[in-house]
């Protein structure tokens, strides 16, 4: 027969020692703002607390066993037909098993993620500028520290892209044809390739050094440009 949900939160409340606005407090740690009046309606079974609330409900209150606390006799419980003596030695049979350790649940294994990227065998240039030939690539394995979004990875060579970005880094890369004004990324000009932010304004297109010892690099329109992508980290 199920039992009035006021009156069993009432009983183990008062069983507490814990005051409706006490109670109230303590619910707010789980992101739950009521008034000691609202508590007040659920014990008097004039409204009920929504899942969220009850589940908070039971925490505060140590209500362990729900379904016999609200409802009453649980059918589907082995120790439900057995009187407190038989309830007993099942525990303690339970308790020889767990010490045993032959019989406890094994954990799961979590197997790290891992997938395959292209890695450039030849660095770009954060400095004066190398070629990078876009076939010259390995396939590595690697986890979840590569940003999902990358599509190949390089190292860095030189120190025009500092502080952000030291010499010999590696940096993941997502394949575009296009960025936009103030983002990073990997291109090729006149048979270099660099790694510099992209300026687009009014003044022409520049591909910018954070390292301010380095001038920008106007691109022309007689320039061989080409973005090869997005750099991600």
């Amino acid at each position: 027969m199920e039992k009035k949900i006021g009156i069993t939160l009432a009983t183990y409340r008062k069983n507490k020692k814990m005051s409706q606005i006490e109670l109230a407090d303590k619910l707010r740690n789980y992101d739950i703002n009521v008034s000691n009046a609202a508590i007040s309606a659920w014990e008097k079974d004039i409204s009920s607390p929504n899942a969220h609330q009850f589940l908070a409900l039971c925490k505060i209150l140590d209500i362990t066993d729900i379904y016999n606390e609200f409802i009453g006799f649980n059918p589907d419980d082995p120790l439900a037909k057995l009187n407190e003596e038989g309830k007993a030695k099942a525990l303690e049979y339970i308790g020889l098993l767990l010490l045993s350790e032959q019989f406890q649940k094994k954990e799961a294994t979590i197997i790290p993620f891992r997938r395959k990227i292209k890695w450039s065998l030849l660095a770009s240039s954060a400095g004066t500028g190398e070629f990078l030939d876009d076939e010259n690539f390995e396939i590595i394995d690697v986890g979840e520290e590569v940003p999902e979004e990358a599509d190949f990875g390089l190292a860095l060579n030189g120190d025009s892209m500092e502080p952000r970005y030291h010499d010999k880094q590696a940096v993941w890369v997502q394949q575009t044809t296009s960025l936009s004004s103030g983002e990073i990324g990997i291109f090729y000009l006149d048979g270099l390739t660099y790694c510099k932010q992209l300026k687009d304004d009014k003044d022409g297109v520049y591909l910018i050094s954070l390292n301010s010892k380095y001038e920008p690099i106007k691109v022309t329109n007689d320039s061989s440009f080409r973005i090869f992508g997005r750099v991600l980290n």
